[in-house]
């Protein structure tokens, strides 16, 4: 290694140690379709599925974890901030019906540890095999001067692939039709800013023990966020034509995503029954300790639904059963309806 460069701050051998390191929980999201393996120049997947489809659409996504980052700094806990990055990726591409293939990685730090850098790959290779994605690539680049040694940021790229007339687009959704809601597994990964400023987090805080959530903030905070794409690959390969739209309830809570799956100019209102959500105590002890009201509440946070399904009201009850069976707590939480009067895109009840 250079003098020059490790007196920058710079450590290349700390590189190559994390490249060790990670090179057993990349390996393990391998899939038929890689070629080549760890260290090449440009990750290789193989487009043979392609062959199999009518019309393929390749499906892309990035996204980060945001803010959350920070609790995983203060508890020294990184591996499930990997998840949630892949999770961001892959339930976004999920929503037009797409599967995910390969997923990329971006690690910016101040000092790179390789320890911490091999738990943040560990938890992105769980979220890659909950979703049934490679990871063919990534990169981890040392920033000192403009970030803490202690200090570090994600991103993450997700491509899939869906046949056209196979694709989720929203277009087939009318007055009738019934909104199916899954269940998250807790705040994700938006609106962290908001929590920390609320919580006053730092150590002492994510310590305490909170009874109404039978643990301490620290670990309801950093659950990972959901993958769904296996339970909803599932639906949408047993019943092709009942999936009318899906909506993934990240930035901007429920308000802003679940009407994204609307087509341009259609006049319909998505009406949910807030009584219908089993919000989890965690939303309730943020609006209480904030006083935040409850619209700001559903205009930032999933409430308890992670994702929402438009199905046709006659193919309700085998959906249900089906998503059950593949291990989601999916319920109804309500309706399309004409848009008329005042309402907006949604209609929160």
């Amino acid at each position: 290694m250079s003098n020059a460069y490790a007196k920058a701050g710079v450590d290349v051998h700390a590189g190559y140690r994390s490249v060790e390191l990670i090179r057993k929980h990349i390996e393990s999201t391998f899939t038929s379709g890689v070629f080549g393996g760890l260290g090449g120049f440009g990750g290789m997947f193989s487009m043979a599925e392609f062959k199999i489809m009518e019309d393929p659409i390749m499906v892309f996504g990035a996204d980060g974890v945001g803010t959350k980052i920070e609790l995983a700094r203060i508890m020294d806990k990184h591996d499930t901030v990997g998840i949630d990055l892949v999770a961001m990726c892959v339930n976004d591409i999920l929503c037009c019906g797409a599967k995910p293939l390969v997923f990329l990685d971006y690690i910016a730090c101040g000092k790179n540890v390789p320890e911490r850098v091999e738990q943040i790959v560990a938890g992105m290779s769980e979220g890659c095999r909950q979703a049934g994605a490679a990871l063919v690539g990534g990169e981890t680049a040392e920033h000192p001067g403009l970030m803490d040694d202690d200090e570090y940021d994600l991103g993450g790229f997700a491509m899939g692939v869906v046949d056209k007339p196979k694709m989720i687009d929203g277009t087939r959704i009318k007055a009738g039709d019934v909104l199916i809601g899954l269940s998250s597994s807790g705040t994700h990964s938006n609106g962290f800013s908001l929590i920390r400023k609320v919580l006053g987090v730092n150590a002492a805080v994510l310590n305490i023990y909170v009874d109404e959530l039978s643990a301490t903030f620290g670990e309801i905070l950093l659950t990972p966020t959901k993958i769904y794409v296996k339970s909803v690959l599932a639906l949408l390969e047993t019943y092709p034509d009942k999936v009318l739209g899906i909506s993934h309830m990240t930035g901007g809570g429920i308000i802003e995503n679940l009407p994204r799956f609307f087509p341009k100019n259609a006049k319909l209102t998505a009406r949910v029954d807030s009584s219908k959500l089993q919000t989890p105590p965690i939303f309730d002890i943020i609006a209480k300790k904030g006083g935040i009201d409850r619209m700001d509440m559903f205009g930032t946070f999933n409430m308890g639904i992670g994702m929402v399904l438009c199905v046709p009201e006659c193919s309700v009850d085998n959906i249900l059963k089906l998503l059950e069976q593949n291990g989601e707590k999916a319920h109804v939480i309500g309706d399309i309806i004409k848009r008329e009067n005042d309402l907006g895109e949604i209609c929160i009840k």
